[in-house]
């Protein structure tokens, strides 16, 4: 498998599970545009990760469907297009802020209506979408992330249909070890991560190398459309 002079487009790749996936595509020879809101966050992740002749980034907001035209408006021909950005809060639906429920919406599925409408990609390109366990092992006061991976996973099926020979497919992954968690468990990042690391069949929790080597497999594969991609060490097992 090889991504040789191709253009991949990672959008929320400044960090986390979006930086594992631009890693994973420049080790197999791609061009990688890294897209996300800030412009410093883009630069530290650049740095990081060298090669600075095959390396880009846009500053672009996915929730503004301007803004995604926009972008590939003035991108050179793009092969793939990975979508890994989200807002993560969870919010008790008794106490629900349906204003900061819009935003994690807006940054997740209204962001990939935006990528799947606006995307021109060459032949035999592909798109590929982050959802999550939590579209099938929610956990508490995560009702609106779950609602919407699920809605991803669906519509992805329907674009498969729609937008072919484009495939468009899901990485779903499992809990990963990302700055995410910094902001949802604060200092119990990692008791909470080494707790669920036992329950898992792979006996540790994910990286964003696991991710990033998924995500290639989708931009890879010409006989994959439609599909999910569970990345998860078997958590749905547990």
């Amino acid at each position: 498998m090889t991504l040789e002079q191709q253009h991949v487009v990672v959008v929320g790749g400044s960090s986390g599970i979006g930086l594992g996936v631009a890693q994973a595509a420049l080790e197999q020879g791609a061009r990688v545009t890294l897209v996300s809101r800030s412009p410093e966050k883009l630069a530290q992740a650049a740095e990081q990760l060298g090669s600075p002749d095959r390396v880009r980034t846009v500053s672009a907001d996915a929730t503004e469907e301007d803004a995604v035209r926009r972008l590939f408006e003035v991108l050179p021909p793009v092969n793939h297009v990975v979508v890994t950005a989200v807002e993560a809060r969870y919010l008790p639906i008794k106490e629900m802020d349906f204003a900061a429920a819009r935003r994690i919406i807006d940054s997740k599925l209204m962001a990939a209506f935006h990528v799947a409408k606006h995307a021109r990609l060459q032949p035999g390109g592909s798109l590929v979408f982050t959802t999550g366990i939590a579209s099938v092992r929610p956990m508490k006061n995560g009702s609106v992330i779950a609602a919407v991976n699920g809605a991803i996973e669906s519509a992805v099926r329907a674009w498969a249909l729609e937008l072919a020979p484009v495939r468009v497919n899901v990485l779903s992954p499992g809990w990963i070890d990302t700055p995410v968690w910094d902001a949802v468990a604060g200092d119990a990042k990692g008791p909470l991560l080494e707790q669920h690391a036992r329950r898992l069949p792979v006996g540790r929790i994910g990286t964003t190398t696991d991710t990033g080597h998924a995500a290639v497999f989708l931009m890879n594969n010409g006989f994959t459309t439609g599909e999910v991609l569970h990345v998860d060490g078997g958590h749905p097992l547990v």
